[in-house]
């Protein structure tokens, strides 16, 4: 995933300076409080985990607790990655626009967030007082107390959105952008009357058209799914704005998504403390020496920390910087290295404990366990199309090769890795084997990734702590606020009837099962491209799995397909933003890997067919 470049304000003079300060400081504070949530969220599920298989006695008020915090990490998480301009977005057409135009966009980008967070904040609000009336059972308190996070997080984006929009160069596009907002608002409010008799027709008005164009323009990706919503509830339809709010509540709310920023903190671990660097040194060792060794070795990179961390983003940063200088020293070119590194990033979207694999259990109902078994092979056999890719293109000689490291070399940088080799191993087999949940696995994940830092590697820097839990709760609430919106989509568009007339559709498709999922790995790779992995899951993930269930296509089966699919399109330029973070982790420009990634994408395209051919690659060890 990739998030959107920050807007860069003019320089502050005045009333600008002053905004300026003060965001500054309320900034800070939400930062202070998002990460210590990160934290506070980590030692209780932690106690919790202990107390039931350490000393057999369970914390009733745990998992409680742990929930009525998460929605407020989220929330602040939202607030930290508005601030930093860290919501996914797509740029690709915004950053190619002329300078006028491209000022312009910035400008709607923060306009059109406003006009969302203004319309939700006073629903917002009654939905908090609503569940006042609610108690928790275990900690005896009102429901008011998490539902308050709602109203809070959506009034400080907004302080925060107003502040940056002040602070934009150009009064021109600052006032062109809310002209431009306000005007496309007023002139769907006055076809009200005209919009509410076109029933399904609005789908396409608001679904697709609006979408698409807000997306297109670089509006973040978890606004455009709210304001299409908004509108289509409010214009076409009686029911209450409010239910918004709880559809956005209900997905950001599942349990199972406790795991996200667990993992992503988990990730960045394990590249603080050098447990990345050990594993990849001793892949180095052991295959650097063949032609083309060191891109092995990233592939091979990548499918063991993708098995710790759940974060692309992270996974890339965990590797890029260990292996990219001494490919360059061997001759690579920057074009084959950054192209190698979004092709092994799609290629790992199933490695559990992707983020992709939670988020689909908890949209779809699919067993987190099954899932995590289900995505290790397919994983392997699109390492192993682009490692016959490597292969193929390091036939006649290229880039220079090292001398064979002694036996002894070799067999020391494996006693060294051995322990942060075991930290997958023990994620999957423990979700897998039912011994503990994708979250407490977490949890286990993170105290022994602490404790190998401290004791075994004996690299942990504290400084980097603060920094670490702070860009966790921005990632999070980035990715939590983009499954809300998307949750309240997804169910407008079931309440509208449109999932029984898509599975009409599908079923009516010549060729049964293969004409299904031919049908949506090209839907997916679109996805994917334009909206990213997690979003578009969300949306259609409720929609497409139960189709795939009359037709009689497994749903892990149906599930390694589209993850696969969407992977290919995240991470295919010139619209997939995972390639652009990608780029931006390795310092290459994008122009440079446009050609040599091709030839990856098609090797994985290819491999997606198989597994989707092939449902033994996916179900075989169920």
């Amino acid at each position: 995933m990739q998030a959107a470049e920050e807007m860069t304000p003019a320089a502050p003079s005045g009333l600008r300076r002053r905004l300026g300060q003060a965001e500054a400081g309320l900034g800070l504070a939400v930062e202070a409080a998002a990460g210590l949530l990160v934290a506070v969220e980590t030692v209780v599920l932690l106690a919790g985990v202990m107390a039931r298989y350490v000393f057999h006695n369970s914390l009733v008020w745990s998992d409680e607790l742990a929930s009525i915090l998460f929605l407020w990490l989220a929330m602040l998480g939202a607030v930290v990655a508005f601030r930093r301009g860290e919501h996914m977005r797509m740029t690709a057409l915004a950053t190619r626009a002329p300078p006028a135009l491209r000022g312009m966009l910035e400008a709607l980008a923060v306009a059109a967030p406003i006009l969302f967070l203004l319309l939700l904040l006073h629903p917002a609000i009654d939905y908090a007082v609503e569940e006042s009336f609610i108690t928790t059972p275990a900690l005896e308190i009102p429901g008011s107390w998490r539902a308050a996070a709602l109203p809070t997080g959506l009034g400080l984006m907004l302080l925060m959105a107003v502040s940056r929009l002040l602070r934009l160069g150009g009064a021109g596009r600052v006032l062109g952008a809310l002209a431009l907002v306000l005007a496309v608002a007023g002139g769907f409010w006055l076809a009200g009357p005209v919009l509410a008799p076109l029933g399904n027709l609005n789908l396409l008005i608001f679904f697709v058209g609006l979408v698409a164009a807000t997306v297109l323009a670089g509006v973040p990706i978890a606004f455009c799914f709210g304001l299409a919503t908004f509108g289509y509830l409010a214009l076409t339809t009686r029911v209450p704005i409010m239910v918004v709010v709880g559809r956005m509540d209900e997905g950001m709310s599942h349990l199972i998504l406790l795991a996200v920023p667990l993992f992503i903190f988990l990730g960045s671990l394990i590249e603080m403390t050098g447990m990345a660097r050990a594993m990849i040194r001793f892949l180095a060792n052991l295959l650097g020496h063949v032609r083309g060794g060191l891109s092995y070795v990233l592939i091979g990179a990548m499918y063991l920390v993708s098995g710790i961390s759940g974060a692309k983003a992270a996974d890339m940063a965990a590797v890029a910087p260990v292996l990219f200088p001494e490919m360059r020293e061997r001759g690579a070119k920057p074009g084959d290295l950054v192209a190698l590194l979004a092709a092994t990033g799609a290629q790992t979207e199933t490695i559990p404990p992707s983020l992709v694999l939670i988020t689909i259990g908890s949209v779809t109902g699919v067993s987190i366990g099954a899932l995590f078994t289900g995505g290790l092979l397919p994983g392997a056999v699109l390492a192993l199309v682009l490692g016959l890719v490597v292969r193929w293109r390091h036939r006649g000689g290229g880039a220079a090769r090292a001398a064979m490291p002694p036996a002894g070399e070799i067999l020391r940088s494996f006693v060294i890795a051995l322990p942060a080799l075991a930290l997958p191993f023990l994620i999957r087999a423990a979700v897998i084997e039912g011994v503990a949940t994708a979250t407490e696995v977490s949890t286990i994940g993170i105290a022994y990734g602490a404790l190998a830092g401290l004791l075994i590697y004996r690299q942990f820097d504290w400084r980097r702590l603060g920094p670490i839990l702070v860009e966790t709760a921005s990632l999070s609430g980035a990715i939590l606020l983009i499954i809300g919106a998307a949750t309240g989509m997804a169910w407008a568009l079931t309440q509208s009837g449109f999932s029984r007339d898509l599975a009409t559709a599908m079923a009516a498709l010549p060729g049964g099962q293969a004409s299904f999922l031919a049908v949506s790995i090209l839907a997916f790779v679109i996805l994917g491209s334009v909206l990213e992995g997690i979003p578009a899951i969300v949306l259609f993930g409720p929609l497409l799995f139960p189709i795939a269930r009359t037709m009689g296509v497994h749903e892990v089966h149906y599930a390694m397909v589209v993850i696969l699919a969407m992977g290919i399109g995240l991470f295919a330029p010139p619209f997939g933003v995972g390639y652009y973070a990608a780029c931006a982790i390795s310092r290459i420009h994008p122009d440079e890997g446009m050609r040599p990634i091709w030839g990856y994408m098609l090797a994985l395209l290819i491999g997606t067919i198989v597994i989707a051919a092939v449902p033994w690659i996916s179900i075989g060890f169920l």
